[in-house]
C-alpha cells in the first residue's frame, strides 16, 4: 500500500473577496474548509481513483480532530500521532476582480516533540503492508531536517520505496538516498539543485543531472507550461490543461497523486499517467480545495504528451 506522511498538516480555508486593502474590513464569500496537507491530498487523490492509501501525520487539538474525521469521511484511513498544541489553519483569499490573484496566509504549525517523532518512526516500523511512503510538505516546528534521513532509514529497513515532494534545500542531498520519485516545480529545481530550467534544453540537462545524483524518477511540474517526466526509460513532456485558474493550493498534490494512481503499478504506462495527472491537476486548479474531479474526463483529450528521449 502507498502511505503518505504529512509532517505538518493543516485545515485550508479558501474564500473569495472582491478586493483587499489594509486597515479596513474585507468581506469574504464562499468559505470552504478542507482537511489538508500535501500528503493528505495525495492520499485523497489516490482514493478517488480507486487506489487505497493510508494517511500518516501529526495531529493536535480541535483542528487535528477535524482533519482526521474529515479524512476518514473521504475514505482514507488515518494513523496519526497526537501532539500538544493545535494543528494549523491556512487561509487562501482569491480575488474576484478577474486578476487571478490569490493571497496565501500559512501558519507555522504545532510543535512536534522528539518523543512524538520517535512514536511516528515506531508506527512506520509496524506497517506490514508498506510498499511506498510519500513524504510531503514542510517540517513542523521542533523537527530537525535530519528527521528526513531517519524516515528513509526506517522505510528502507522495511524493504519499501519512498518518494519526496518537499521544497527544503536538503532535497539536494536526499536524492542520493535513491528515492523512487521526486516532484519539484521549476522554481524548486533551480533553488534546490542550482540548475537551469528556463528552456527545454536546459530542463533536459537539469533532469539528467538530478537523476545522476540519485533520483530514480522525476516529475517536474511547470504550471501553465505542463510537466516533464524523466526516468531511465526516457523523458516525456505533457502539456497543461487549458483552464481558468481559481486556486493553485492543491493542484500539485493532485497531479502527483493522480500520476501515482496509474504509474506506480504500471511503470511502462507513462503517457497514460501523465494525461491523467495533467487533467486532474488542471481541474483542481479550477476549484477551491481538491474539487470533485468532474472535468477530468473532459480535459484528458486536450493533453498532449510527447516523448523527447
Amino acid at each position: 500500500m502507498i502511505y503518505t506522511l504529512t509532517v505538518n498538516p493543516a485545515i485550508d480555508l479558501n474564500v473569495r473577496a472582491a478586493d483587499m486593502a489594509p486597515n479596513r474590513v474585507t468581506r469574504t464569500t464562499g468559505a470552504l474548509h478542507t482537511p489538508n496537507g500535501k500528503g493528505l491530498n495525495v492520499s485523497f487523490t489516490l482514493q478517488r481513483y480507486g487506489v487505497p492509501s493510508t494517511i500518516l501525520g501529526f495531529f493536535g487539538g480541535y483542528s487535528g480532530d477535524y482533519i482526521v474525521e474529515g479524512s476518514r469521511a473521504m475514505g482514507c484511513e488515518v494513523m496519526g500521532v497526537r501532539v500538544d498544541g493545535i494543528t494549523r489553519i491556512n487561509y487562501f483569499v482569491s480575488l474576484e476582480d478577474g486578476s487571478g490573484d490569490e493571497y496565501k496566509f500559512v501558519e507555522a504549525g504545532a510543535e512536534v516533540s522528539r518523543e512524538r517523532q520517535l512514536e511516528m518512526l515506531e508506527l512506520i516500523d509496524g506497517l506490514d503492508d508498506l510498499s511506498c511512503l510519500v513524504i510531503s510538505g514542510s517540517l513542523a516546528p521542533g523537527i530537525d531536517v535530519s528527521y528526513y534521513d531517519e524516515l528513509v532509514d526506517h522505510v528502507v529497513a522495511k524493504g519499501a520505496e519512498f518518494a519526496f515532494d518537499i521544497s527544503h534545500p536538503c532535497l539536494a542531498r536526499l536524492v542520493e538516498r535513491g528515492p523512487l520519485l521526486i516532484k519539484p516545480n521549476d522554481e524548486e529545481l533551480e533553488q534546490i539543485f542550482g540548475v537551469d530550467a528556463h528552456d527545454e534544453a536546459a530542463i533536459l540537462a537539469s533532469l539528467a543531472e538530478v537523476r545522476g545524483r540519485g533520483a530514480k524518477n522525476i516529475l517536474l511540474t511547470l504550471g501553465g507550461d505542463g510537466a516533464y517526466f524523466a526516468s531511465e526509460q526516457g523523458i516525456w513532456h505533457a502539456s497543461a490543461a487549458p483552464i481558468k485558474m481559481l486556486s493553485s493550493a492543491c493542484a500539485g498534490d493532485a497531479t502527483l497523486g493522480s500520476f501515482l494512481s496509474l504509474w506506480f503499478d504500471d511503470r511502462d504506462g507513462v503517457e497514460r499517467a501523465l494525461v491523467r495527472a495533467m487533467a486532474t491537476g488542471g481541474n483542481v486548479a479550477e476549484c477551491f480545495g481538491l474539487g470533485d474531479f468532474a472535468r477530468v474526463g473532459e480535459l484528458e483529450p486536450l493533453i498532449e504528451v510527447r516523448r523527447i528521449a
